[in-house]
């Protein structure tokens, strides 16, 4: 299995005022194309220099004024300043020059006895293990330079709060590398739970091609990143395993022993956690989120009962909460949002384990369940007595501006779904490097207003990740190759987080 290529960026401590920490990095190769050419393939142990932009008086905040508070003067300096405006810009009096001149050695080279302390304490976790938002920045730990409210007494907290809203999170780890304050910030959830109130949503995809290991992907920085990795137990290493990715928490359900478990990663603490548990337990489920919510649909118990229960998981409240049950028990189905409501599609169901062409259709207001008939795209195999139901992947199955899109992986075709003739249509096809085995190892994802396929071509073991992106509005399918990077492995686990 190949090893994803990393190269070490240091920064000199000593070139910058007020930086207090030294950090070293490992950066991902990023592997991407604006769509025109095909992406150079790299070698393997290839060197990669990265350098890193100098971040210095916050030159990086793009739309962002700092105003920092001024210094209290006397009348006569005052009207002397007044006098000379021009000239205070270059000069100082002789004793700030001395002064300056017999510190200016410390600023640079020096930090309180507590900031040394807290930077040394700190430095292996933040440059090893930074969050994907501080990754994608330049992630050295500022010093501390005082509180918000000092560095921005001209626009307030509040109006400076509601304008780190509309920067892009990838810019989040610059920010939070100015001051302390601004750390806390932008890790205590504050800005996220604002975005999501004011509809400023970005997304970036999540993925796992090896079985503890997970990276990200930023379509539109085309940058990828990698999440702490997980520790948990064999048992659950090898089970199967679905994701969900709902508000800034990324869920991955597996098994360990004889008990289902939930692993959770936090996008602003960059941790994984267990011991979060359904009110009933389950796996091989149709799920998908909305802002804060996400719904679970069906599945399976730890005993292969299939299910027709559902429940609600609020990411902000860390609370499940049971629905009402579905008409029909199914498991190995995909679910969705569209038009406000929930959708549970296709899957296995009944006494003898066939498969579903039948929707349900979840009401969050009525709380009612309501079957749709064949609403679940054509398998290529329904027809097929010599190959297991089981065989196959769940409906490969997207939501982009309230429209029903499916990825037919044998045809090759992408379908959507005419809700007035409920019928399902060929529009165009899937990009042509997008291989599978019965659909395993691809991706079908919405992403924003886009959809995008994660998967890409292998051969003897080795192979390419490539993620390709369609926007629907702007006509047929036309794919943009995103980003490519080597891999050893398929897809195992896909999921998309907005926020």
């Amino acid at each position: 299995m190949l090893e994803d290529r990393t190269c070490l960026v240091q920064r000199d401590c000593r070139t910058e005022s007020n930086w207090t920490g030294c950090m070293s990095y490992h950066i991902d190769r990023i592997d991407a194309q604006n769509g025109k050419r095909p992406l150079e393939n790299d070698e393997e142990g290839e060197n990669v220099q990265c350098k890193l932009q100098k971040l210095s008086d916050g030159s990086d905040l793009e739309g962002v004024v700092f105003s920092v508070g001024n210094s209290s003067a006397s009348a006569d300096e005052q009207a002397d300043n007044q006098g000379r405006a021009g000239e205070n810009f270059d000069s100082a009096s002789a004793d700030e020059q001395a002064d300056n001149q017999g510190r200016a050695g410390e600023n640079f080279d020096s930090a309180s006895a507590d900031e040394q302390a807290d930077n040394q304490g700190r430095a292996e976790d933040d440059s090893a293990a930074a969050p994907p938002d501080e990754q994608a920045g330049n992630q050295h730990q500022a010093g501390d330079n005082g509180d918000i409210s000092t560095l921005i007494p001209a626009i307030g907290r509040d109006n400076f709060v509601s304008s780190l809203v509309q920067v892009s999170r990838s810019d989040y780890g610059t920010i939070a590398s100015l001051n302390s304050e601004f750390r806390s910030l932008v890790r205590s959830g504050e800005l996220y739970r604002l975005r999501r109130q004011m509809g400023v949503v970005e997304h970036w995809v999540y993925f796992s091609c090896q079985l503890l290991e997970w990276e990200v992907f930023d379509p539109t920085r085309r940058r990828w990143m990698h999440l702490p990795t997980m520790n948990p137990n064999e048992c659950f290493v090898f089970s199967d395993k679905e994701s969900l990715a709902v508000g800034t928490e990324l869920l991955v359900f597996g098994k360990e022993v004889l008990a289902h478990v939930i692993y959770r990663y936090s996008l602003l603490t960059n941790t994984w956690t267990s011991g979060m548990q359904m009110n009933a337990p389950r796996c091989l489920f149709g799920s998908a989120s909305r802002g804060e919510i996400a719904i679970l649909a069906g599945g399976c118990d730890s005993r292969g009962k299939i299910l027709n229960s559902a429940e609600l998981y609020n990411s902000e409240q860390g609370t499940w909460r049971t629905l009402a049950s579905m008409n029909q028990p199914r498991k190995m189905c995909s679910g969705v949002f569209m038009d406000g409501k929930f959708y549970v599609i296709g899957g296995i169901g009944g006494a003898e384990s066939k498969l579903m062409t039948c929707a349900e259709e979840y009401d969050l207001t009525t709380g009612k369940w309501t079957e749709i008939p064949n609403m679940s795209p054509v398998r290529p195999n329904a027809t097929r007595n010599d190959i297991p139901v089981t065989s196959e992947a769940p409906p490969l199955v997207a939501v982009v501006n309230n429209q029903l899109y499916a990825a037919d992986y044998a045809a090759m075709e992408v379908r959507k779904y005419d809700k007035r003739n409920k019928a399902w249509v060929s529009i165009g096809r899937l990009p042509e490097r997008a291989a599978s085995m019965n659909g395993w190892g691809l991706a079908f994802r919405a992403c924003g207003d886009r959809l995008i396929v994660v998967g890409g071509p292998r051969v003897m073991g080795e192979g390419y990740i490539e993620v390709n992106s369609w926007v629907p509005s702007e006509g047929p399918p036309e794919w943009t190759l995103l980003g490519r990077k080597r891999s050893g492995s398929f897809v195992y686990n896909c999921a998309v987080m907005g926020c």
